[in-house]
């Protein structure tokens, strides 16, 4: 089943959370998903269910690949839940002539054939709900709307009002929120603060599973919940091992945990042993890398820390200008700049690898790119096309003059330069999955084993 939302911010998050809460209290199997990019949103599903959340995302991956992850990861598990993206039917638009509600809740509905819940904020809503509820559910004749999430409601009075209005249109209520002002997940300039940044979160899944027990029509849940798995599903990210074992140095802690799940299993079932190492806390670079990827996350929250531990900075350095092969995105190429300059002015001086300063501001860089190779790197050929998704408030104080890529919105946009790359260098804002390409990870790991062999021989 698809959590969907009738516009962004009606409390899909919380009550997906909700759900999931409970459905582990009682000893539930439960696998989750989320639609499109988002990094932030999964590391709560993943702390709840204690199953990493996967991304269903066509325009990173493909149609294919969402139905084959789908089918693989709902295996051996009780229950599946997806939380769905924005409105449900805001996506993009891939041609001129094209609905743009690619990639958005409704696509990924179509695709795997689920039926939906529709959340409402009803806090400033009586009964024009029937008139919203009934305009989701006609434009679209294919997708299965099997009910309405009512959340934010006040007063009975306002419930009744609520339910006499879809009764109308026999809608089925299938959960009532009343509003819970004491009930809240901080956020900040990206969207919610990472569940690694907020400590103790127990009482939290607490209360959202008393919540739900109580808040939910269960009988009518439950069998929307309960999957029904294909037999033998091929896995989205199955390989055969096509390397000998490559020690990749995966950098994860508060600073840097922006990475899709797939994208680490690519790694492993090519052949690479994933070496998790903090540049937060860390005293020394692990031994005997091959290769380095830094995924993005929050570096300008942690710069003072960051800068601070100059042991690391040395030993990093150091390797990269060693030749070792380099995977950066977005907090990852803001980590080897000069310096980040935070919202507060203040200068913190970095690995100093790329000669430019990230620089955070109010303006938020946002959406899906096409992308087109520039250089040779350790990931891509010249001409090469690859779709990726930016979402940043910081920009390089300059442009390399041998940048990674050509960068373009959907459906079609100005054309601009992005990325940096030097010897076995990749690093950029743009963030990429590899569940769309296997020659990616295959040339960074290929690069990865021609650097040990090199190393052996000197």
């Amino acid at each position: 089943m698809i959590i969907a939302g009738e516009r962004s911010g009606v409390g899909k998050t919380t009550i997906t959370l909700a759900i999931l809460a409970y459905l582990i209290s009682r000893g539930d199997r439960v696998q989750s998903f989320k639609v499109g990019p988002d990094y932030i949103d999964p590391m709560f599903h993943t702390h709840f269910t204690g199953r990493p959340c996967r991304n269903l995302d066509p325009v990173l991956t493909s149609e294919d690949y969402v139905k084959t992850c789908f089918a693989q990861h709902c295996q051996n598990v009780d229950y599946a839940l997806i939380e769905g993206v924005m409105g449900l039917f805001d996506g993009i638009q891939l041609s001129d002539t094209q609905f743009p509600d690619y990639a958005s809740t409704a696509h990924i509905a179509r695709i795997l054939g689920l039926p939906l819940l529709l959340v409402i904020d009803c806090s400033r809503l009586s009964t024009s709900v029937a008139a919203i509820v009934r305009g989701y559910q006609s434009l679209d004749k294919n997708l299965h709307l099997a009910g309405v999430i009512l959340n934010r409601v006040g007063s009975d009075r306002h419930l009744q009002l609520l339910q006499t209005a879809l009764e109308s249109i026999n809608m089925p209520i299938v959960g009532v929120l009343r509003r819970q002002d004491s009930l809240t997940i901080p956020d900040r300039h990206l969207g919610l603060v990472p569940r690694d940044e907020l400590g103790e979160i127990r009482e939290l899944q607490d209360q959202l599973a008393s919540i739900a027990q109580n808040c939910f029509n269960w009988d009518i849940l439950l069998p929307l919940l309960t999957i029904s798995p294909q037999e033998n599903p091929k896995s989205p990210t199955e390989s055969n091992k096509l390397f000998p074992p490559i020690r990749i140095g995966i950098a994860r802690d508060k600073a840097f945990n922006f990475y899709y799940p797939d994208n680490l299993d690519i790694l492993a079932n090519l052949g690479a042993e994933l070496i998790f190492w903090s540049p937060l806390q860390g005293a020394n670079l692990p031994e005997n890398l091959q290769g380095l990827y830094f995924g993005g996350g929050f570096p300008e929250i942690f710069a003072p820390e960051l800068a601070a531990n100059t042991p690391i900075l040395t030993q990093v350095r150091k390797a990269i200008a060693s030749g070792m092969p380099t995977y950066a995105e977005c907090g990852g190429l803001m980590y080897l700049c000069d310096k980040i300059i935070d919202f507060e002015q203040k200068n913190h001086y970095m690995l100093q690898i790329i000669p430019q300063s990230a620089i955070m501001s109010p303006k938020l860089t946002l959406g899906y790119r096409q992308a087109i190779a520039q250089q040779e790197t350790i990931l891509l050929k010249p001409g090469q096309p690859v779709r990726g998704h930016e979402f940043h408030r910081s920009q390089l104080s300059g442009v390399s003059d041998a940048p990674v890529y050509q960068l373009q919105a959907f459906p079609k946009s100005a054309i601009n330069a992005e990325g940096w790359q030097g010897k076995n260098l990749h690093a950029s804002y743009l963030h990429l999955h590899f569940g769309a390409n296997l020659g990616l990870p295959k040339k960074f790991l290929a690069a990865g084993l021609d650097f040990f062999r090199t190393a052996a021989l000197s």
